[in-house]
């Protein structure tokens, strides 16, 4: 899926947006007396309004943009999950479904179908959404479903502030939240943070300061096996406040998050030494996350551990942790895969054979992507893992 061939050049028009995305992380620092911690520059670089990655009017999912999610593989992935949230709405008597940062749609417009063809409607589909561009393409992929799936989207600026009662679906989403950079000194914990130099910019450590050592520091406490000097990763520290602020009001339901991560002891392994961070362009990943600023995706690998944590302290316990082939297996991946083969000819079961592969094979997407389910008020256990539930490893 992601190859190392040569990055693309830059066209005059991305270009001009990249120096103006510069500039204003370049004014930002400058304010700051110079340097600004990772986490800043990867807000204003993703988010920064009309600026950013995510803000701004650039083409990110399917073949044409930087990468493609696993709902744009099959729509066989959106049907195994609605299977979960057709369960998990049955228990709850029925209720609404919010999806956090909804890509290009498909996964909404194939759930939404999926759900009608088992009389599993959610009352309302909540789209959470930053990025008006996103906004429009999400419509655009919906009305072409037909309109009686768009009547039931409804899309929101903030986590709703009424309470409700459903479910909260968030597919490659915790992994762009913007993380922390640290470093393992001889003495203290170090923070990587940004500064101007040349035409670009790069890290610069300095001594670790509270909150932020403190919080990384006791993350890293309990870990089996201590990190050696130089030890070099990331750690998003916003996660917690995040999943309050989306969690807030679901007074019962479940919250499922899809991602590519690993519990924590594996994750601030020494062997993983300079972490997870980085990004991605046209289909290739790009080590130098500081290259391109508002052109490419920067991402980091999600502490699940820590997920865990904040799903705890917001009222919420951890309802199954799973990688996600056994997840999709669990939420019948065969049976869907057999009903999407029915009529196709040998080519078109030849091509659906291979997205299922890159959905659960080892060396794709099915053990570096995680599902895990946090749960308020609902009857357990879920069917997503039942096949083999790794919540021990928290």
């Amino acid at each position: 899926m992601l190859t190392a061939m040569p990055l693309p050049l830059l066209s005059d028009v991305e270009a001009g947006h990249a120096a103006r995305v510069a500039a204003l992380i370049r004014s930002e620092i400058a304010g700051a007396g110079g340097w600004i911690p990772f986490s800043r520059y990867m807000q204003l670089a993703l988010y920064a309004p009309g600026l950013g990655y995510y803000s701004a009017g650039t083409h990110k999912f399917g073949a044409g943009g930087d990468f493609i999610t696993a709902p744009e593989l099959t729509p066989v992935f959106s049907r195994c999950i609605a299977n979960q949230v057709a369960e998990l709405l049955g228990r709850l008597g029925g209720g609404n479904l919010l999806e956090l940062g909804a890509g290009s749609g498909v996964l909404a417009a194939d759930l939404l179908e999926t759900l009608a063809a088992r009389a599993a409607l959610p009352r309302e589909y909540r789209i959470l959404e930053v990025s008006g561009e996103l906004r429009a393409r999400q419509r655009e992929t919906l009305a072409g479903r037909g309109s009686r799936l768009l009547e039931r989207v409804r899309w929101i600026d903030a986590p709703p502030e009424a309470g409700w009662c459903g479910v909260v679906l968030a597919n490659e989403v915790a992994d762009a939240l913007p993380v922390e950079r640290f470093r393992i000194g001889a003495g203290a914990l170090e923070q990587l943070g940004v500064v101007a130099a040349d035409e670009g910019f790069a890290f610069e450590a300095r001594a670790a300061q509270a909150p932020v050592a403190d919080a990384i520091e006791a993350r890293l406490a309990d870990l089996p096996v201590p990190l050696p000097a130089g030890y070099e990763s990331e750690a998003c520290l916003i996660l917690g406040p995040w999943i309050a602020a989306v969690s807030r009001s679901l007074e019962q339901g479940a919250m499922l998050f899809l991602d590519y991560g690993l519990p924590r002891a594996q994750y601030y392994h020494p062997s993983r030494d300079g972490g997870s961070l980085c990004g991605f362009f046209r289909h290739r990943r790009v080590e130098d996350v500081l290259a391109r600023p508002g052109l490419q995706d920067i991402t980091a690998w999600v502490d699940f551990t820590a997920l865990a944590e904040a799903g705890l302290a917001a009222g919420f316990e951890v309802a199954g942790f799973a990688t996600q082939a056994h997840f999709l297996l669990a939420t019948g991946l065969e049976r869907e895969l057999a009903a999407a083969g029915e009529g196709r000819d040998a080519a078109g079961r030849a091509r659906l054979a291979r997205a299922a592969g890159m959905l659960t094979l080892p060396g794709e997407m099915g053990e570096r992507f995680k599902v895990m389910a946090l749960a308020r008020g609902v009857e357990q256990p879920l069917s997503g893992f039942s096949f083999r539930d790794l919540s021990a490893s928290l």
